[in-house]
């Protein structure tokens, strides 16, 4: 099971962290991703983060603002998000799957969460 908290209402350039706490299974086995979805609009990939934390992807449209890390310790995945933008408005969602490429492609993505809101205004 995943679950998203850290979603709210922001003003453009603020920042905000999510963060994705699992459980129920192996977590350090499992890459982890970052996905958002606007309503009418496809779900769209952020970011993933490998099993062990030392490699990360990033779509074109966060990079250099939003980070994304992990602590197999605490089982939960991270995103920073820093200089939020209007388009950023969105649900949040994390994924974990058994490699970060699959992540990257949407495939054969092993569980969902439901999501955080995440609202920018300008």
């Amino acid at each position: 099971q995943l679950v998203e908290s850290g979603g709210g209402l922001v003003q453009a350039g603020d920042s905000l962290r999510l963060s994705c706490a699992a459980s129920g299974r192996t977590f350090s086995s499992y890459a982890m991703g970052w996905f958002r979805q606007i309503i009418g609009k496809e779900r769209e990939f952020v970011a993933t983060i490998n099993w062990s934390g030392d490699r990360t992807y990033y779509a074109d449209s966060v990079k250099g603002r939003f980070t994304i890390s992990r602590d197999n310790a605490k089982n939960t995945v991270y995103l920073q998000m820093n200089s939020l933008k209007p388009e950023d408005t969105a649900v949040y969602s994390c994924a974990a799957a058994a490699a970060w490429l699959q992540l990257t492609k949407e495939i054969n993505i092993d569980s969902w969460g439901r999501g955080t809101q995440v609202t920018v205004s300008s």
